[in-house]
This record gives C-alpha cells, sequence and structure tokens, in this order.
C-alpha cells in the first residue's frame, strides 16, 4: 500500500484542487469529492502515469492536461457551446458564432483544467514522493484502473450535465472537440522530452512570487481590462511563462524548491481566489466564507506536508 500512496493522494486531491479550493463547492458538500474523483482523480493520475511510464516530462504531461480539459468542456459538460450553462452566461463576451465558442471563457477555463485541474495537484504529490518523483507509481492493472475509472467519470460528468442542461452540441462542434483533443495527445509524445538549457535560474521565491502574480493577474483579467485585450495578454503571458520554465527546467540549478514554488503559487491563487466568489452549491455566505477558511489552511497544510518532505535528506 505504501507504494500505491502517491496514487492515491493524486486521486484524491485532483478533485480536492479542481473544484473545492476553487471555491465551487462548500464544505457541506464534501461527499461530492468521491463523485468527482473518477474523473478529476483518474484523469491527472492516468496522465502523470502514461508520461512516466513513456519517460516523458512536463511538456508531454501539459499537452494531456489541455486535451484533459477539452475533452471535459467540449464533449461531457460541453460549457464550451452551451450558452445557457449553469446560467452563468459564459458566452456573452467574445462569442464567434462561426466556431460556437466564446474566446474569453474559453482561453480561462481550459487554463483552469491544464494548470489547475491536473497540473498543480501532480506536482505536490511528485515532490511529496521525492525519490520517486519520476518512477511510475502504479502497475498495469493500476493503470488499467485508472483508465476504467477515468471512463466512468467521463460518463457520469456527461450523463449528470446532460439531464441538467438538456443541451447537446452540435456534431460539427463534438467532432471538432475530439479531433482537437487527438491532435493534443498526439503532439503530446512528438514533443521533446525536456529542454535543455544553460544559464543562470532565479531563486526558488522569485519563482513563487512569479507564478503567484501571473496566477493573480490570470483570475483579474477579465475583471479589470476588456475582454479584447485580455484575450490577447493572457495567452501571451501564459506563453512567456511556459517557455521559461521550460528552459530554466533544463538547467543544473533548477530543483525542487523552484518546482515547489511553481505549484505553490498556483495553489494559493485558488485560495484566495475562492474567496472572491460564492460556491454553485452554497447559497449560504456563513458557510461559504467557513468554507473558504478550511480550504484556505488546507491548502497551507498540503504545501507544509510538501515542504518537509522535500526539506528531508535523501540517500
Amino acid at each position: 500500500m505504501r507504494r500505491l500512496a502517491p496514487a492515491f493522494a493524486l486521486f484524491f486531491l485532483a478533485p480536492l484542487v479542481a473544484e473545492f479550493l476553487l471555491g465551487d463547492f462548500p464544505i457541506t458538500y464534501l461527499g461530492v469529492l468521491f463523485a468527482l474523483a473518477p474523473l478529476y482523480g483518474g484523469g491527472a493520475l492516468l496522465i502523470r502515469e502514461v508520461a512516466r511510464r513513456t519517460n516523458r516530462g512536463w511538456p508531454t504531461m501539459l499537452l494531456l492536461a489541455l486535451a484533459f480539459g477539452v475533452i471535459e468542456e467540449g464533449l461531457l459538460t460541453q460549457s464550451l457551446f452551451n450558452p445557457n450553462y449553469v446560467n452563468a452566461h459564459l458566452l456573452d463576451e467574445g462569442f464567434v458564432p462561426a466556431l460556437g465558442i466564446a474566446v474569453p471563457w474559453t482561453i480561462f477555463v481550459l487554463t483552469l483544467h491544464t494548470v489547475w485541474s491536473v497540473a498543480t495537484p501532480v506536482a505536490l504529490v511528485e515532490e511529496a514522493t521525492v525519490s520517486g518523483r519520476e518512477q511510475p507509481w502504479t502497475r498495469t492493472p493500476g493503470l488499467i484502473a485508472a483508465s476504467v475509472l477515468f471512463v466512468v467519470g467521463c460518463v457520469v460528468t456527461f450523463q449528470f450535465t446532460y439531464s441538467d442542461e438538456h443541451f447537446l452540441a452540435s456534431p460539427a462542434q463534438l467532432t471538432a472537440s475530439a479531433v482537437i483533443a487527438i491532435a493534443l495527445v498526439v503532439v503530446a509524445f512528438v514533443v521533446p522530452r525536456r529542454w535543455e538549457s544553460v544559464g543562470r535560474v532565479p531563486s526558488a521565491w522569485l519563482v513563487f512570487v512569479g507564478a503567484f502574480l501571473a496566477g493573480a493577474i490570470f483570475m483579474l483579467a477579465d475583471d479589470v481590462i476588456p475582454w479584447q485585450i485580455g484575450v490577447i495578454v493572457v495567452p501571451i503571458m501564459l506563453a512567456a511563462l511556459i517557455v521559461s520554465v521550460l528552459r530554466w527546467s533544463g538547467r543544473p540549478d533548477w530543483g525542487p524548491w523552484h518546482r515547489l514554488g511553481l505549484a505553490a503559487g498556483a495553489l494559493l491563487t485558488y485560495t484566495w481566489h475562492a474567496f472572491t466568489m460564492g460556491s454553485v452549491k452554497g447559497g449560504n455566505p456563513t458557510i461559504d466564507l467557513v468554507s473558504h477558511v478550511i480550504y484556505a489552511v488546507a491548502a497551507v497544510a498540503i504545501l507544509g506536508v510538501v515542504a518537509r518532505r522535500v526539506r528531508q535528506p535523501q540517500p
């Protein structure tokens, strides 16, 4: 069981970060974590295990995480195409009739899944695993189990969403989403395993501050600048950050504290942002506030556990 501990940790941490630390569900709905785990946990574990089993790293995992986002939002919940999804009017700004999507929402939600639903939980559990960070955590039966759970999660998510929304995207939109997801998976195994680079890297604290500020800009962009500017500025910022991190990660001075700094910046972004929104299933401001406080404490505790593991001397 000790060998499988990281796999179980990721299986439950992924939905916790993706939906609860984001602020979508109050603490009274914590049981929903088990219903969300097959989709989020199964997906994150499957992505991580496939990448590590094929001796690939973060470029592959990020592209697979993006494919996960396209699958969830394009094929399962279909929020990319549903103008009335959860009555949130997500497609009101930047709607492109020819594609049936809103550019700001598409960029926003796919980034959420790539960075927070998959990359952040994977990074945290890997750093806590230390010596087994780049090793597979499961054997073939475990990989099959993760795959089955992910498929089950996809089916349940689609059925639940359709019964609630009564919306089905057009065949062309569904086909395009499937083709894009498949293309991302293919590209994920074509890109270089890692970027070799020379030069110095910034301190781990600067990496943390940079990740935290990038998260703040991403989360607040829609509120402080027109969407016409945001759809240009945000992708450029994200691309610059990704390229910088990939270059730094190929240098000898890059280490666990830098990786933890990135993950911590992302996790704490969700932590503060949760206080700015009411939960989807809440409705009680007091319960929402208490939930956000509990989630914030949990996030700090998670970072403390990972930092302690990183600090321990390794053989």
